[in-house]
């Protein structure tokens, strides 16, 4: 039968509602409900014509500008990062992540796929420009701009500095200091000016370690005097350390090792240890102090392998985390010492006992309101320091570009520190945290940085010019840091690790975010698992350990049990002198710096604070403590004059 027009659009209007969708390449398309017949008896089927998707070279993110079509070197890839966005992939979406994470090259391939990368990947990698016909495929988020092909990369750059990496004529240097006698596993400087080293007691594999000896840096020179033999009762693997507030400036050790997590006699299990010892003696001559134990009187409440310790603002001690045992289960909970005679001081922390076994070290820094900062695995949160209850949880920590579970605490160990605080200390306090890994051992370039009391606190993310996992963080008199050792894959363990990181960085957080990182110079010694940094008196860096082959037969094994003892120096050494004879006071500095003793990434007890003074002409200045324990809790520092 004939129609009229008139009638043709009666019978459209009666045609149950076609939805249509979008094609990768301008297909004529319909969608109708699978019950209808496409055309037919007094029916038609509509059709319409989108254009093909192009290339997007406009309202891009930041600083992104399109550059062409690449192909890769199949079955290689250009760029050696990358993340699926199977619904979403966008050039907004994939250019975000890749320059939040500091990659200033990135591409889309196959509409689902984003992959990020430097400049320098393509000609390394062997990819090469192609025909912009070879990039067809739609955008999964996206149908109207392209997203690569089959090995086909939509390229994009950065226009502009995104990594400012500072490359210094003074890149400091590493120098050899003298010979060690065992590979310590913590190093703090005590009071009397010598460095106290720990070391494994009854797994060590030097037989005749006492577990304990005492560096005097005045004897460097002469080897036979410049130790000084001390002796624990137990067993200090992976224990926590801290420089108490006392008089004596005790360092009190915390935990320790046990093969078996079900000892039958808990009282002798290194696990519940606590250890004493007061630094004694001065320059050149030794003292007669040793490390004190009473394993029946004085000891832990759970086992603890593994845990962290921190001083709190009135004075008493946390001790937080770790495991009952050799890869045992989880002691998910925090006590306070000293504890109440007869009383328990303990608090159970579901969020630890969830995210075992990756929360092991967690970081912990008292803030300027009083509360406790908690970081482990890839999350943080703010405890307050009474009840310990949490009062804040923030946001969770990044990790890298293509995974957010990466870590940050052991074993996918990075370092923490606080950021200095200045006087008149109104200026939100900042958590800095750098490198880490994920469990497949892809260790990250990035450090991360919160002020976890703003009132949205949000993590910034910066890149480092390399890997590094089990890094170690120095804090230096003039506010800076030194990030140093590491590895550039795998975890923190035996055996875990592999590729050492030889090169030293300087972290300036006066700095623009992107233009705080300086490349120091590099060492010649594999500093991995079971390493340390420390700031000594004099302003260098003491560097020592590293065990990360220790129980493979010394034929076999890649690195060392490490004895040698390292200093690093960057710039100038600084000495205390705040009654000046010379020079003038205008420009100068005073800083704070705390005592810490350094395990697995872990300074215990650092904090940077640049107080208030004042000086009468350049002869006499008067230096203006912090003005509460919250601000800088109780404890031993440096002070130093710089400038």
């Amino acid at each position: 039968m004939s129609s009229t027009p008139f009638q043709l659009a009666a019978l459209l209007a009666i045609v149950p509602a076609i939805r249509f969708t979008s094609v990768a390449r301008g297909d004529w398309v319909a969608k109708t409900n699978p019950s209808e017949a496409r055309g037919g008896l007094n029916r038609v089927a509509v059709y319409a014509s989108r254009a093909p998707p192009t290339v997007q070279t406009t309202d891009l993110p930041g600083q992104w500008q399109y550059s062409r079509c690449l192909a890769e070197p199949a079955p290689n890839r250009v760029f050696p990062y990358h993340f699926y966005l199977p619904g979403n992939n966008s050039a907004q979406n994939c250019l975000s992540q890749c320059s939040a994470f500091g990659y200033p090259a990135a591409g889309m391939e196959y509409g689902h796929e984003c992959w990020c990368g430097d400049v320098a990947d393509i000609t390394n990698n062997g990819g090469t420009t192609v025909p912009e016909s070879n990039c067809t495929m739609a955008c999964s988020g996206d149908s109207l701009h392209l997203c690569g092909d089959s090995w086909r990369l939509q390229l994009y750059l950065w226009s502009g500095t995104l990594n400012n990496w500072g490359t210094p004529a003074n890149s400091g240097r590493y120098e050899y200091l003298v010979p060690g006698l065992v590979p310590p596993l913590l190093a703090t400087v005590g009071i009397n000016g010598k460095v106290s080293f720990l070391e494994k007691f009854g797994t060590s594999e030097f037989q005749n370690s006492t577990g304990a000896y005492e560096l005097d840096l005045s004897l460097v020179n002469d080897f036979s005097h410049a130790w000084r033999e001390m002796h624990v009762k137990s067993d200090v693997f992976c224990s926590a350390a801290v420089v108490l507030p006392d008089k004596a400036g005790r360092i009190l050790n915390a935990g320790g090792y046990s093969k078996a997590s079900t000892s039958q006699d808990s009282s002798q299990d290194s696990t519940f240890g606590l250890r004493l010892y007061a630094p004694d003696g001065s320059a050149g001559v030794n003292g007669t102090n040793d490390w004190e134990e009473d394993p029946v009187n004085f000891k832990l409440q759970s086992r603890r392998w593994y845990p962290t310790a921190l001083v709190l603002s009135n004075g008493s001690v946390l001790v937080m985390g770790g495991e009952n045992g050799a890869n045992g289960a989880p002691s998910p909970s925090l006590e306070i010492l000293p504890r109440i005679p007869g009383g328990n001081t303990q608090v159970f922390l579901d969020w630890l006992n969830r995210t075992d076994p990756n929360n092991l070290y967690p970081f912990l820094h008292v803030l300027p309101s009083g509360l406790v900062f908690a970081g482990y695995y890839n999350e943080a949160r703010l405890l307050d320091p009474v009840t310990f209850a949490t009062v804040k949880i923030l946001p969770n920590i990044p990790g890298s570009v293509g995974n957010p579970l990466a870590g940050r605490s052991y074993p996918l160990e990075g370092a923490s520190v606080l950021l200095p605080q200045r006087a008149p200390y109104t200026d939100e306090t900042t958590v800095l945290i750098c490198g880490g890994s994920d469990s497949g051992g892809d260790a990250l370039d990035n450090c991360v940085s919160i002020q976890p009391e703003a009132t949205n606190p949000t993590w910034v993310i910066e890149r480092m010019p390399s890997k590094r996992v089990m890094p170690c963080m120095v804090a230096l008199p003039d506010g800076t840091f030194m990030i140093m050792n590491g590895a550039q894959k795998g975890v923190a363990g035996f055996n875990a690790a592999d590729d050492p990181n030889l090169s030293a960085l300087l972290y300036d957080p006066s700095q623009p975010v992107g233009s705080r990182i300086t490349i120091l110079n590099s060492t010649t010694i594999a500093r991995m698992y079971h390493s340390e940094a420390t700031l000594l008196p004099d302003g260098r860096v003491l560097v020592s350990g590293s065990d990360p082959n220790a129980y493979d037969a010394p034929e076999t094994r890649k690195f060392p049990e490490e004895l040698r003892i390292e200093t690093g120096a960057y710039g100038k050494k600084y000495q205390i002198n705040v009654q000046l004879f010379h020079g003038k006071t205008s420009g100068m500095r005073v800083s704070l710096v705390a005592a810490t003793s350094s395990t697995h990434g872990n300074a215990m007890g650092g904090r940077t604070t640049f107080p208030a003074f004042s000086c009468s002409g350049n002869n006499v200045c008067t230096v203006t403590a912090p003005p509460n324990a919250r601000v800088s809790p109780p404890g031993w520092h440096q002070l130093v004059r710089s400038g």
